[in-house]
């Protein structure tokens, strides 16, 4: 299992952070995500899983408490978890700076009076090869003769498997850097557009990033249309 932590510092009100994390999506740095949906209000029963539209399925917990200023958010990936179960927590915290006089009301973005720090953990672990083993003992195949088996054959993939697991975890840290460097950065620019334009600049804001990932010349037009079964032309034709 392999961990990544990072810290950080909005120098914005946690109102303002807040409200610009449950409108992140899409951003300049994140036109990868177009959409995001409440499956529900409370434990999410059941889900569907991935088809073959390009689509895949991220679960995510949140809790806020407006007046302590403080969010909770858990995401995990529900496919794939054999190869690769990522983790996500972040806590967000108001920090009432030296300038603070009285209690902010509303949507305050005033940065010299408030700001929000966010930390970040990302647990990784990979379960590559654990499937085989437990059919394996289902089928019976724990009993003595296997246990003598086992080391004949086994040992050295065994080794091999965990290196294939801790490579696979490394991949995900690697990329979690990257991933939490452009999360900051596109939390950026939504509360930069809530600074300058209010809710309605952020949502002009989305509209333009969705049009510049899902119009004609972006790169989800192919995959959104064969995920509806509408034929697709090619233009070498």
């Amino acid at each position: 299992m392999k961990f990544f932590e990072n810290k950080f510092t909005y120098d914005y009100s946690f109102p303002a952070v807040s409200l610009a994390y449950f409108l992140r999506y899409p951003n300049p740095y994140s036109r990868h995500v177009l959409t995001t949906d409440v499956i529900d209000r409370c434990y999410p029963r059941e889900w569907g899983g991935s088809d073959n539209s390009g689509q895949s399925y991220i679960l995510e917990t949140t809790i806020v408490d407006p007046t302590e200023g403080w969010m909770e958010t858990e995401s995990r990936n529900m496919e794939w978890t054999g190869i690769l179960s990522v983790v996500e927590k972040q806590h967000y915290q108001r920090i009432l700076t030296e300038d603070s006089t009285q209690a902010l009301d509303g949507l305050s973005i005033d940065q010299k009076s408030e700001q929000t720090t966010v930390r970040t953990t990302v647990t990784f672990r990979s379960r590559l090869g654990q499937g085989k083993f437990l059919s394996r003992k289902k089928a019976g195949f724990d009993n003595a003769d296997a246990e003598e088996e086992e080391p004949k054959r086994g040992f050295f993939s065994s080794l091999s498997t965990a290196g294939i697991q801790r490579t696979i975890e490394l991949i995900g840290v690697k990329r979690t850097r990257d991933a939490v460097l452009k999360s900051k950065q596109g939390m950026n620019v939504v509360l930069e557009r809530l600074r300058n334009g209010g809710i309605v600049g952020v949502l002009e804001g989305m509209r333009e990033d969705r049009e510049a990932a899902f119009g004609t010349e972006g790169p989800w037009k192919r995959v959104w249309l064969q995920g509806n079964g509408h034929a697709i032309e090619d233009d070498d034709k």
